[in-house]
């Protein structure tokens, strides 16, 4: 059996190293902070509020997030909202909130290259209720929409 030739071996490692680059792995996870003091942030406003917040030096060229949303009933009466994340203040994704306590669980990825030179880029994830109870629930003021981050990665 003869030893592999020492310029096969070369390319094969040179291919293996070129479709990890192009992969791409799995950079940093971003930490995201609550705006308020539970576990799982609840807002009753109709105004969009900032539930979770943070601020990061984009290096990579992509944010995988993926949050968990659940919307409430207050005295049978079902309680949906909307969702959007910002970035450097615009709304770069955004969606609903079922009127149900059905729980939904959301990912994508966001492009980080518009803002590569900034030397600080807020994330904030916001949420507002838009249908259901108007009095009750958990603050007082109808139903709550429950929305918190499962992951952030910078990829």
């Amino acid at each position: 059996m003869s030893a592999p030739d020492l310029l096969a071996r070369l390319a094969t490692l040179e291919e293996q190293v070129a479709a990890l680059r192009r992969a791409g792995w799995e950079r940093d996870e971003l930490p995201l902070y609550p705006t308020n003091f539970t576990a799982m942030a609840f807002s009753d406003a109709t105004a969009f509020s900032t539930l979770w917040e943070g601020v990061m030096s984009p290096r990579t060229a992509t944010l995988s997030l993926g949050l968990t949303l659940v919307g409430d009933q207050v005295a049978g009466v079902n309680t949906g909202g909307a969702w959007q994340v910002l970035l450097a203040g615009t709304v770069v994704w955004s969606g609903t909130v079922l009127p149900t306590y059905t729980i939904a669980y959301v990912s994508t990825g966001l492009d980080l290259l518009p803002y590569r030179g900034a030397a600080g880029l807020l994330v904030e994830i916001q949420t507002r209720r838009t249908s259901g109870a108007t009095t009750g629930g958990r603050n007082g003021n109808g139903g709550s929409i429950g929305l918190t981050p499962r992951f952030a990665r910078l990829l």
